[in-house]
């Protein structure tokens, strides 16, 4: 049977799961209710029990450790049920939040196990082609300064030397890679981001102090599609989970009436 195409659109699943969910509180076993003081743990609780215990220990309870296991369970149960009674719940912002991130898990919990083609992620590869760009590879001169006054006093005053350090003075052809290693994160951050030229530029911080940099070359090699495809996949799924919670948001929203004092 052919279904229409709505049915298979990952919101109508979030919307049907929210009905689903709100039956099986609302008919199926016992509801969450403070003023009864009855636990029943059934013979389906403590097979849950048990495979709650399995997947942690590795292997089935003995008799004994799943008595404890439904002593603990009531014990949490009694406490659960006196803290609602108590309207602990109310106005707490841990239990808000936890709630409000099951909602959002509930609305991308479609996008974790979507499996996209190929035709897919080439256009999401396009669409932000300036993040994949392959390995930088620089040339360039440096001068060293142990404080930023001192370098922006030589850049003024037009730089011929530096002060005194290990550091190479001039970087061929190296890969960004190195470039990091040598000068630390922030530095190689900051060199990536100048454009070629004659002239001394910065002053650029590293975890050492203060440098002026002649950048004489600066090449970046297009990235490849194929090169990058597992992390093109994992940024597609990220971006595909935040616009489902989005999405999910913006519908369960329209039904509110939204009224902010001034």
């Amino acid at each position: 049977m052919n279904l229409p195409a709505w049915t298979r659109e990952p919101l109508v699943h979030f919307l049907g799961l929210g009905a689903i969910v709100y039956v099986v509180l609302a008919w199926g076993g016992e509801p969450v209710d403070p003023s009864s003081r009855v636990i029943s743990v059934d013979a389906q609780q403590q097979a849950q029990l048990a495979i709650s215990f399995e997947g942690v220990i590795g292997r089935a309870p003995t008799d004994a450790e799943l008595d404890a296991r439904i002593e603990q369970y009531v014990r949490e149960e009694v406490l659960y049920r006196e803290a609602i009674r108590l309207g602990l719940d109310q106005d707490d912002a841990v239990v808000r939040q936890r709630m409000v991130a099951k909602m959002d898990l509930t609305a991308s919990a479609a996008a974790e196990a979507a499996e996209p083609n190929d035709d897919t992620l080439r256009a999401f590869f396009e669409e932000n082609r300036e993040d994949y760009s392959g390995q930088a590879t620089l040339s360039f001169d440096q001068l060293y300064f142990s404080s930023e006054s001192a370098a922006t006093a030589a850049i003024e005053a037009g730089a011929t030397e530096g002060e005194a350090i290990s550091l190479p003075a001039t970087i061929e052809d190296e890969a960004i890679g190195e470039v990091r290693a040598l000068f630390g994160e922030a530095f190689a951050a900051s060199a990536l981001a100048l454009d070629p030229s004659d002239e001394w530029q910065g002053p650029i911080g590293s975890g050492f102090g203060w440098h002026l940099v002649r950048m004489r070359i600066r090449d970046v090699a297009p990235g490849e599609f194929e090169q990058v495809r597992d992390r093109v996949e994992n940024d597609w799924r990220s971006a595909e989970i935040e616009a489902r919670k989005q999405r999910a948001f913006e519908v369960l929203r329209e039904p509110y009436r939204i009224e902010i004092e001034r």
